[in-house]
């Protein structure tokens, strides 16, 4: 995490240094940070998948359920990084409509699940 917070201030700085002449070049420090941030932190997916792994072992998960939370994490970091990126730029509106269509997409994504828990909810309740 000290990696990443020092990729992230030290590219602030460096945009804020470039803001006023050339502010197309702090655009680019902004999205190269990005990029850097996302490769340091798509090494801890990697922990992430192997504890869920790990879990299955012990209790059984469908792996329908898992692919939909590993959707739904790429869905949510796609989709805070160009909100972001596009609000830092000036454009509040576009950030807003790719948050929106980002909720959106959880939102479908995520209906097998919520199906699946209310037929479960339903049995009980036949039982």
């Amino acid at each position: 995490m000290i990696k990443v917070a020092i990729i992230g201030i030290t590219a602030v700085l460096m945009a804020i240094m470039f803001k006023k002449g050339k502010e197309e070049y702090s655009l680019y420090i902004s999205i190269g940070a990005c990029i850097l941030i996302v490769i340091t932190g798509i090494g801890k997916f990697d922990v992430i998948l192997d504890s869920i792994n790990r879990m299955q072992n012990y209790i059984r998960i469908n792996s329908t359920y898992v692919e939909v939370l590993v959707k739904i994490i790429g869905i949510t970091y796609v989709t805070e990084i160009s909100a972001a990126l596009c609000k830092d730029t000036g454009y509040q509106a576009v950030g807003e409509q790719i948050e929106l269509v980002g909720k959106l997409t959880v939102l479908a994504v995520s209906m097998p699940i919520l199906l699946a828990l209310l037929e479960t909810i339903n049995n009980f309740l036949k039982a």
